[in-house]
């Protein structure tokens, strides 16, 4: 266990606490998945302590801050959250509560939080090694996937050649990407529970020198430290529902950035694209006022 876990604290300054903090860390030991997601109010009820107790005991364990150790126990314990452990989860905090209301400001501020971790520089790098490389492949698994694919889909309309990674079996994950090397890139898209699948075929691209672009929630995600660049777009696992918003919008900018990159081959594209839509009759055209009935 690392030293800098926070269980690993606990243990290790175990002797040392009150009757009150030994309370605490026994809850936070036996229940971390519903610790970390209590304030420090909540937690003291809890185990039959003040909210200051509480609150002093995270600064006896290093942090500035209750706060600042709910962040590090989140990190910690996130991918290891099973569904029925969300789902639990999901129920405490939402109950009693206008969710429409609940579940849109909490997509907000992922959106505020990402803006304020994705630095101009590194996603303008991003799309320097998208416009560079010879090949983009896409991968992404579970709930990503919806992710990456809809990526492929604008990546291929903007001129680049995408290659959707399609399946669900790790065998044919390799046999898909088997090709990949320097001159090509890898966007990876994996949020907890990170799929191993991903990370797997993230290594191997990049063992063969292949430019990889990690979209993920942190700079604790396992596929961050094979990744050239990555872009971090928060979310909130914590609910059965993985919120999807930051990274869609970080998604969504790389395909505006890309196209105002190639400017005239995309509207040479559409406009040989438009042709086609209506001489085969790809769209339903909207019903002139003068049509209806």
């Amino acid at each position: 266990m690392e030293k800098n876990n926070i269980i690993f604290k606990m243990k290790s300054m175990y002797g040392d606490f009150s009757k009150s903090q030994k309370r605490i860390s026994d809850f936070i030991q036996n229940h971390y998945d519903k610790a970390a997601y209590m304030t420090a109010a909540k937690l003291g009820e809890e185990v039959g302590v003040s909210e200051s107790t509480v609150v002093r005991f995270a600064s006896e364990l290093g942090y500035e801050g209750y706060p600042e150790f709910q962040k590090d126990l989140r990190e910690i314990i996130k991918n290891k959250l099973t569904s029925v452990q969300r789902m639990e989860i999901t129920s405490n905090k939402f109950a009693d509560k206008d969710i429409l209301t609940t579940v849109l400001t909490s997509d907000i501020e992922k959106l505020r939080q990402t803006l304020e971790c994705v630095r101009p520089e590194d996603f303008t790098k991003c799309i320097d090694t998208v416009m560079n490389a010879r090949r983009v492949y896409i991968i992404g698994a579970r709930t990503c996937f919806s992710m990456a694919s809809f990526l492929g889909f604008y990546l291929n309309l903007v001129s680049i050649d995408a290659r959707l990674i399609t399946t669900n079996s790790a065998s044919e994950t390799f046999e898909q990407i088997f090709g990949v090397d320097k001159e090509d890139a890898v966007i990876a898209i994996s949020y907890p529970r990170y799929s191993r699948r991903t990370l797997n075929a993230v290594k191997y691209a990049s063992d063969r020198g292949s430019r990889i672009i990690a979209i993920t929630d942190s700079e604790n995600s396992p596929i961050v430290k094979y990744s050239d660049h990555s872009l971090i777009a928060r979310s909130d696992t914590s609910n059965f529902v993985d919120s999807l918003v930051a990274p869609l919008s970080i998604i969504n900018a790389l395909i505006v950035a890309l196209v105002m990159r190639n400017r005239e081959k995309v509207t040479e594209n559409f406009h040989a694209l438009e042709g086609i839509w209506d001489e085969y009759r790809v769209y339903e055209k909207p019903v002139e006022k003068d049509d209806e009935v």
